[in-house]
């Protein structure tokens, strides 16, 4: 299925195409494959000016509205998988395969939204804890915050959009969305299926933006919100900027694996070859750091490496395609050489380390120095690093050991060493027998440190952008 030639952008509900001055490329290929229209500060602040005047009618909608405009979406997906898989298959350079597993997390967000959207609940609460409140009552609701500013990255271009959009339909918030400026399609193919809906006018806007000309997602007072996933850097600096505003970060991570003697290590190798090399590395919680007990070191490596070995790289578009390329040629240049530091430092390549283009071979190293870049910084590509241990508790703080805090996994079958683990593991989530690269749409996701702040899953996303409103009743003391 090919891409049209031009996308629009959306403001307030409609599409407009006032250029065509954002290339999309092809991350395979190198070619444009389609342009889009580029949003430009007049435009951005159009389209917060219409969200302001959408938040009345927005917090009116009734619970079955808001429903039924995320059930809309679900069956539109649904309808659409194809060419949302196709297109992100292109604008991201991602496995079809994983294209295709990343619009049914889109549909599965929105569906979960579209439940949630009828359960925000309150609370009654007695007030009547001293004499001097007998006779009062207490009870309170969540309320929408108001327009939210939303920015998405590139990695997950479908779903992580979606895991902003979404609560916010449920909790009756308008807003507006910059997607990343290299994959913008996907939120645009959303925005074209909320326009079928019958969403007060100015609920959203699809503005792509060059990073420079963007600030107004930043720095306007009229939004309430602004919730951003991305890197470190641009996320805290945007936090710095934001003013009054609620911020919500995820940001990076050097996610670690923790491999213990009782593991099955057939299955292990499996699930971390998986959670080091999926997407090309792309993603937050990719597995970066292998922790192997003593034990078993040599005999997980050995396994690991040739597993390693039998991944295809190529064509994205290619059924058996597992590495793709990276998001761009400055990108994987970036990543060897940062293997090339630690194999200068005396770090040992396993496997890969090789790069043509935009093109990295999944790579395995042992023996990484712990200043080394590979260790500390995030790599967000096909590269993880092995080393050993031999006692749990130094594992741990082996983990702990970084500037970020976002998910962490643990092999093993004993249900102490699991309760150890989440009790002092310094990050968001512990998956127990899986790879940190486990995430599922309902669960409370996010990270500490430099990870980030607050949680998405559409559940808390739909805390964060609600506020509580608290009502007292007082009844007179011939009415008790």
């Amino acid at each position: 299925m090919a891409l049209r030639d031009t996308y629009p952008l959306y403001v307030a509900n409609k599409a407009e195409q006032p250029n065509t001055d954002l290339e999309v490329t092809d991350k395979f290929t190198g070619e444009v494959a389609t342009r889009v229209a580029l949003a430009d500060a007049a435009t951005i602040d159009r389209g917060i000016a219409a969200a302001v005047a959408a938040a009345e009618p927005m917090a009116r909608m009734a619970a079955y509205e808001r429903q039924a405009v995320l059930a809309h979406c679900v069956t539109r997906f649904t309808e659409r998988a194809d060419e949302l898989a196709q297109a992100l298959c292109i604008e991201a350079g991602k496995p079809i395969r994983d294209s295709r597993g990343e619009v049914g997390r889109l549909i599965d967000t929105f569906r979960i939204a579209a439940e949630e959207s009828v359960r925000m609940t309150g609370e009654v609460q007695p007030l009547d804890i001293s004499a001097r409140a007998k006779g009062y009552q207490g009870m309170w609701k969540r309320v929408p915050i108001g327009p939210c500013s939303f920015v998405s990255p590139f990695n997950f271009p479908l779903n992580l959009a979606a895991h902003k959009i979404a609560p916010a339909l449920a909790v009756g918030c308008p807003f507006v969305m910059k997607p990343a400026s290299r994959t913008p399609l996907g939120a645009i193919i959303i925005g074209e299926v909320l326009a079928e809906t019958d969403l007060p006018p100015g609920a959203f806007s699809i503005l792509p933006a060059h990073r420079s000309g963007a600030d107004l997602f930043t720095t306007d007072d009229r939004l309430k919100l602004l919730s951003f996933t991305g890197s470190p850097d641009v996320g805290w600096d945007l936090k710095a900027r934001a003013g009054k505003k609620k911020v919500v970060l995820e940001l990076g991570g050097n996610a670690a694996v923790v491999i213990m003697p009782d593991a099955d290590l057939d299955d292990a190798v499996e699930r971390t070859v998986f959670g080091a090399f999926y997407q090309s590395g792309q993603s937050c919680i990719g597995v970066q750091r292998i922790l192997v007990h003593d034990d078993i070191y040599e005999a997980f490596r050995d396994r690991l490496v040739a597993k390693t070995r039998t991944l295809i790289a190529g064509n994205p578009a290619d059924e058996d395609t597992f590495i793709g390329p990276m998001i761009d040629e400055k990108e994987a240049a970036r990543l060897s050489m940062w293997i090339a530091e630690a194999e200068s430092q005396g770090a040992k390549i396993l496997c890969g380390g090789n790069r043509e283009g935009a093109m990295l071979e999944a790579t395995l190293l042992e023996g990484v120095p712990r200043h080394a870049h590979l260790n500390t910084d995030e790599a967000f590509g096909p590269v993880a690093c092995l080393s050993r241990f031999s006692d749990f508790d130094a594992a741990l703080e082996t983990v702990n050991d970084s500037k970020f805090g976002l998910q962490a996994g643990i092999f093993t079958r004993d249900l102490f060493q699991m309760l150890k683990a989440w009790d002092r593991l310094d990050v968001g989530g512990i998956v127990i027998n899986d790879v940190p690269s486990y995430r599922v749409d309902n669960m409370p996701y996010g990270g500490v440190k430099d990870s980030g702040l607050g949680r998405e899953g559409v559940r808390f996303a739909m805390e964060d952008m609600t506020e509580i409103r608290n009502l007292v009743i007082r009844r007179r003391p011939q009415d008790l």
